[in-house]
């Protein structure tokens, strides 16, 4: 590591401390030429995702925009701000294990509905109305009765169903 006094590079670690949040390690050096102590942080290099649109756009891959999309479909839900998180970052854990730089958001999209569908299956059904661009109240049927074979509907959920068809 350069030292940030006499730009030596022949340093040594006096001390390591693993971070609060354990994603990165905190290094105390001494250099070895000036006596120097200085600090230093390590953390693990990502790779940088892009999103790419269905219009054939690309841009960074946004975290913040990913955890939206979820506290929007689970609004007014009983789903902890902790349940969309950890899914959250297991989508994004999956994601960089592709190796893959570029991801199209239709892949996103496809993953999201997979784990909303494993969280609550009203949440599941709006974020599929908008990802899918439902036009009218029979895409809406047909998706829950298509939600309905993989999972029954409670008696409550197929009561509200009926009223509305």
């Amino acid at each position: 590591m350069l030292c940030p006094k006499c730009s030596s590079i022949d340093d040594k670690v006096i001390d390591s401390r693993l971070s609060k949040d354990g994603t990165s390690i905190r290094r105390r050096r001494e250099c070895l030429a000036c006596e120097s102590r200085f600090t230093t942080y390590e953390q693990i290099e990502r790779v940088e995702l892009l999103a790419v649109k269905r219009d054939g756009r690309r841009e960074p891959f946004d975290r913040q925009k990913l955890l939206s999309s979820f506290i929007k479909a689970c609004e007014k839900r009983p789903i902890s701000i902790n349940v969309m998180e950890e899914s959250v970052n297991a989508l994004i854990n999956d994601l960089e294990s592709e190796q893959e730089r570029e991801i199209s958001t239709k892949s996103i999209g496809a993953r999201v509905m997979e784990r909303l569908h494993a969280i609550d299956p009203v949440a599941y059904v709006r974020f599929a109305s908008v990802y899918r661009r439902f036009e009218d109240i029979g895409e809406f049927i047909e998706e829950i009765q298509s939600l309905e074979r993989r999972a029954p509907l409670s008696d409550d959920q197929k009561e509200l169903f009926n009223k509305i068809t």
